[in-house]
């Protein structure tokens, strides 16, 4: 379109009939397009007085703005944004579906006006304007919400960053739970930290939540250096429901090992699952067969190694001290199956019969979780022996 008036805008003295007409019905069609807006929309009408004072000030701008708009002849640079003046307020208590609402409403009031009291001449020239004017006006409503949730986009960003920092800190208090809570965090009773690598692309938060949405659970993401660091809230009776939703999320990480913190009691206390979460991604590249996801608890040995204490006390006592405390010479047995490699061998050696030690073996998987004849599990157990020794 080329700098001077379109076809469809009469001369300078005719737009100057037909915006004194349009002046004089200014207040009246800005009081006409509420009607229909509280007619049409019950939303409208639950509007505190505050923002529907602001919608009341955007009407107004909006056909004031027609008027202007006009009188310049309709220019191809457009008419100014009516939303600009408006409060932010308002972009935060009505979505842009209902601004767009709002728009039609008034655009619908101005055409039933053009045709009550606009000559017959000059109502074709003022639709076509209206029709141009309408669509300026809803590219310009898009405009200011699409910044609006880039803005907010931008804030969560920072208030979820903080969130996750509080939490790999321990430093969770009662503003830290505010800021959770307005970010969407429902309080739960189960929470797990999950960490993997950072992947290399944009938008992994929207895809986390996406995800989470679809499974019923709440999450918080934030990136830390090369790692992304979940937060994960859900009705996890274990540590394997939080491991099995992890499961769902792994799209979300980069390559490499995403390591799953113990379930804990509430966000507060979240800090004991990002401890164990971060000390088992430190120690997984020692277990090259590890799962993905994996349970911090699965790698306790390689943590262990890897000098973290909690791990060391926590493979000793759920080793050592446990099969100690039931008695029934269950470490004993333990240690000459370990040495001897076989059930017959360790039969042998302790001089009782080979079923008995198969049972003796059994109970132990049951009371520690790791299976003397399995390979991996034996590694645990040989190391939780030598952790029992050096810890007592």
């Amino acid at each position: 379109m080329s700098a001077k008036s379109p076809a469809w805008v009469p001369g300078p003295r005719a737009r100057a009939a037909v915006l004194k007409r349009l002046a004089a019905a200014s207040a009246e069609i800005t009081t006409l397009a509420l009607a229909t807006m509280a007619e049409r929309y019950p939303w409208f009408n639950e509007l505190d007085a505050e923002n529907r004072a602001s919608i009341t000030l955007v009407v107004r701008a909006g056909v004031d703005g027609f008027a202007d708009w006009f009188a310049e002849g309709a220019m191809s640079t457009g008419p100014v944004n009516i939303f600009h003046g408006a409060p932010r307020s308002l972009m935060r208590s009505i979505t842009l579906q209902q601004a767009v609402a709002l728009i039609r409403a008034t655009v619908d009031t101005v055409e039933e006006q053009i045709s009550a009291v606009m000559p017959r001449g000059d109502r074709t020239v003022l639709e076509t304007a209206m029709l141009h004017y309408s669509r300026e006006v809803a590219f310009d409503a898009a405009e200011v919400y699409a910044r609006a949730a880039e803005s907010r986009g931008a804030w969560d960003a920072r208030l979820e960053a903080l969130v996750m920092d509080a939490v790999i800190r321990g430093e969770v208090d009662e503003g830290v739970l505010a800021h959770a809570s307005t970010l969407g965090w429902r309080p739960r009773s189960s929470v797990a930290v999950v960490i993997g690598d950072l992947p290399d692309r944009a938008g992994v938060g929207e895809e986390l939540r996406h995800l989470a949405t679809r499974l019923d659970l709440d999450i918080l993401s934030a990136p830390q250096g090369d790692r992304l660091v979940v937060l994960l809230g859900g009705p996890f009776d274990d540590d394997h429901g939080a491991l099995d939703a992890s499961t769902r999320l792994t799209d979300a990480f980069g390559p490499g090992p995403i390591v799953v913190g113990p379930v804990v009691d509430g966000l507060g206390r979240a800090v004991k699952s990002a401890r164990a979460a971060l000390s088992g991604r430190r120690a997984a590249p020692a277990w090259p067969g590890a799962p993905r996801p994996v349970a911090a608890s699965a790698l306790l040995p390689e943590r262990a190694l890897a000098g973290d204490g909690h791990a060391r006390r926590a493979l000793a006592h759920s080793v050592v001290r446990r099969l100690d405390e039931h008695g029934g010479d269950l470490l004993e047995t333990l240690e000459t199956f370990l040495e001897a490699g076989t059930i017959e061998a360790t039969a042998r050696g302790l001089f009782i019969h080979a079923n008995t030690v198969r049972y003796r073996l059994g109970r132990i998987a049951d009371l520690t979780g790791y299976d003397p004849q399995s390979p991996r599990d034996a590694y645990a157990l040989r190391l939780a022996l030598t952790l029992g020794r050096l810890l007592t």
